[in-house]
């Protein structure tokens, strides 16, 4: 019997309800994703650390690097859309960095050295779980171990999400943005 994650619709199990009620809302909406999640009851309480907290080692700009970058390694518009649309403006990122993200290397000049080096980290750890030996000299260097510990749980959290929203085949929230467009226009300068 074919068994495809979907939303769940309320009302939901005592149990799978009282845990989504600690998830964040927007005047009383509850993503389209956490409704995914209810479908399992220890996924909705244990599934994805809650990584989304003021008492982050990151700052909050660093935080939406990591975040966005590792949903579009994973091809997740869902939640790329979902975290440009809640968090860029307030991280500080350009239409540029955010182009970035999608569609260019570590190298685009949108990025500080050490943006480059951190998106350089996060490619690799996407693609193959470790670093080269020259990024992770790098990585060692820019983050405090706390930190490093930190953008490893954001990259790991991220792939589980993508994961499921890709696997659920959720569309994007009618709020939430989309992937650029690939062609680009005139998007230079700094983050």
């Amino acid at each position: 019997m074919k068994q495809s994650l979907t939303p769940l619709d309320p009302p939901y199990a005592a149990d799978v309800a009282a845990m989504l009620d600690k998830y964040p809302k927007s005047k009383g909406y509850l993503l389209t994703l956490f409704r995914v999640f209810a479908n399992s009851a220890r996924f909705v309480k244990k599934g994805v650390p809650n990584l989304l907290d003021d008492e982050s080692p990151l700052p909050l700009h660093i935080r939406e690097i990591v975040i966005l970058r590792t949903t579009a390694n994973k091809g997740c518009e869902y939640e790329w859309g979902v975290h440009v649309t809640i968090f860029a403006k307030k991280a500080g990122l350009s239409e540029a960095a955010l182009y970035a993200t999608v569609h260019e290397d570590a190298t685009a000049p949108c990025w500080e050295a050490k943006e480059q080096n951190l998106i350089a980290a996060i490619d690799e750890f996407c693609r193959f779980g470790r670093l080269t030996e020259d990024v992770k000299a790098t990585f060692e260097e820019n983050w405090s171990k706390e930190q490093q510990l930190e953008i490893l749980a954001l990259i790991g959290a991220y792939h589980t999400i993508s994961f499921v929203a890709n696997l659920s085949s959720i569309e994007g929230e009618a709020f939430a943005a989309r992937f650029p467009a690939k062609e680009k226009a005139e998007l230079s300068g700094k983050v």
